[in-house]
């Protein structure tokens, strides 16, 4: 018997052996493992799918927080030509009652202006920081161990972003 060539009976058997492990696998294992790939696929397309969405209506709640504060500033801009046109008015006035009086007046005036300007811009930064930290909070409080809970979770964050800024207008 040589150590590179296998006796006949000992290759008949190995053929055997390879063939009923084959058949078995061919039978009952090929189709769970194709099985299983299909269903990993079909789980892919539908997150990427989903993924798709989530980044549209991201774009959409994107556009309306530009849209709020570009709504803001115009209302700052409007505010502060009031307030200018008041101030206007005011060192008229001044100028026609006596110096310290008018004084007075103007430096109330131009309070009056930094206090409304600073209180649009405290509004506007405390919305953003509300919204930022809500959803940090959310993000961080959320442990997401399978993608299953990670594509719910997302789709509520989603939706409760949506909610909320339709409860803002």
């Amino acid at each position: 018997m040589s150590l590179l060539l296998p006796d006949a009976g000992l290759l008949f058997w190995m053929l055997l052996a390879f063939g009923i492990v084959f058949f078995i696998l061919y039978k009952y294992g090929f189709p769970i493992i194709t099985g299983m790939i299909e269903e990993r696929k079909r789980f892919i397309d539908d997150s990427l799918r989903n993924a798709k969405e989530a980044n549209e209506k991201l774009a959409n709640i994107k556009q309306e927080s530009e849209a709020i504060l570009k709504a803001a500033y115009d209302e700052q801009t409007r505010i502060l030509r009031e307030a200018a046109q008041m101030r206007e008015q005011i060192i008229n006035e001044a100028c026609a009652k006596a110096g310290d009086e008018g004084e007075k007046m103007l430096a109330e005036v131009r309070t009056l202006i930094q206090h409304e300007k600073e209180n649009a811009v405290r509004e506007i930064r405390a919305q953003v920081a509300e919204l930022s930290i809500s959803i940090a909070e959310k993000v961080i409080r959320k442990e997401l161990s399978t993608d299953a809970q990670q594509q719910e979770y997302t789709r509520i964050l989603v939706d409760e972003a949506v909610e909320a800024q339709d409860k803002e207008k």
